[in-house]
């Protein structure tokens, strides 16, 4: 028998995965076992988290990672509808001309011609059987997992987080950049937090650069160096939201310090670091005063009073023509630092 004409019984499941949690996937993995193609297709949400602002772009990336080993399931974007949240199948009327219209679409848009089946949990208001019978398609049901409340992850995913799927968790921690002049206090800073709160820190990569590529000194650094280090600060960064443990994560200095160090030490703007800055716009900026002592590592130069007052007055000028607002921490005492921006920290992120 030719192979080509072997019918096999495709599964459609329609979400807005919005954000992709652990409930998604393991309805996900029960209606693949129920067919042998099983199509993941992604609509908007009818209602979006404006703090959590996410593409569909998005969400196809996370569930193309989720299922990549997974070659019956395929995954797709729908742009051109979307389909209303139910929390119950209580008190919900179904348009059912509506739905048969958008699924004969669904269908036709992804060549469905073999037989297929609509994969709904099981309380879902299309899994009525006064609805199924009336639909254009067959219906079956995936158990429904409650302790998985979709509803309440979508409003709420910083209080959802250890459910959200590692592959989304990207798209819902906030960035915390820690900045300053030299021997502010960032560095020690950015670990404590991170420590704290046990999530993912992007180190300083302007040091990093220096020690590997400059053999530990600044006396070569030159102009051309500062946008190789804005690109490994950049690349650091993703990796670490890319890992996300927790809602929050840190970022050692950022590309307005690059920046200013560069405008400092040759005199004008790199236009490679002035786009870092504006397409990687962290969600939250702690500006450390530069009030602490003055430590000479070997590898810092800005240690006079003037220096470090010019310097801190040069971040708030670039901060300003970016338009970043950022929050002060004026205190020179290191442990009330690290009090406030955990203040800050819980009130602007953990308790949205």
């Amino acid at each position: 028998m030719n192979k080509d004409l072997i019918m096999q019984k495709s599964g459609l499941i329609i979400g807005h995965f919005e954000p992709l949690h652990l409930g998604h996937i393991r309805s996900i993995l029960h209606a693949s076992s129920l067919v042998d193609v099983l199509h993941i297709v992604i609509t908007r949400h009818p209602n979006p988290n404006p703090k959590f602002p996410v593409t569909l772009q998005d969400k196809a990336r996370w569930l193309q990672m989720a299922c990549r080993d997974l070659p019956f399931i395929k995954i797709h974007i729908c742009d051109d509808f979307s389909f209303p949240v139910h929390d119950s199948i209580e008190n919900i009327t179904i348009n059912i001309d509506s739905y048969n219209a958008k699924l004969d679409y669904i269908k036709n848009t992804l060549q469905i011609v073999d037989e297929a089946t609509l994969l709904v949990t099981e309380g879902h208001p299309l899994s009525k059987e006064a609805v199924t019978s009336a639909l254009n398609i067959e219906v079956e049901t995936t158990p429904l997992h409650r302790e998985f409340d979709s509803i309440a992850i979508h409003y709420n995913p910083i209080a959802n987080w250890d459910i959200i799927h590692p592959e989304a968790r990207s798209s819902y921690t906030r960035t915390v950049a820690i900045v300053g002049g030299e021997s502010s206090g960032k560095t020690i800073l950015a670990h404590k937090i991170a420590n704290y709160y046990g999530t993912d820190l992007a180190l300083e990569m302007g040091r990093l650069y220096v020690d590997s590529h400059l053999g530990g000194t600044e006396e070569g650094l030159q102009y051309s160096d500062y946008a190789a280090i804005a690109l490994d600060h950049a690349q650091a960064v993703r990796e670490a939201m890319n890992q996300a443990k927790s809602p929050v994560t840190i970022v050692d200095t950022d590309f307005v310090t690059t920046q200013a160090f560069c405008e400092e030490y040759e005199g004008r703007t790199h236009p490679f670091v002035a786009a870092c800055i504006d397409e990687f716009r962290f969600d939250h900026t702690l500006f450390l005063a530069n009030n602490t002592p003055w430590i000479d590592d070997g590898m810092r130069s800005l240690g006079s009073p003037e220096a470090r007052d010019r310097f801190e007055d040069k971040l708030t000028e670039i901060f300003e023509r970016h338009n970043i607002t950022t929050h002060h921490i004026n205190s020179p005492d290191y442990f009330q630092r690290y009090q406030e921006a955990i203040v800050y920290i819980d009130q602007h992120i953990f308790a949205e």
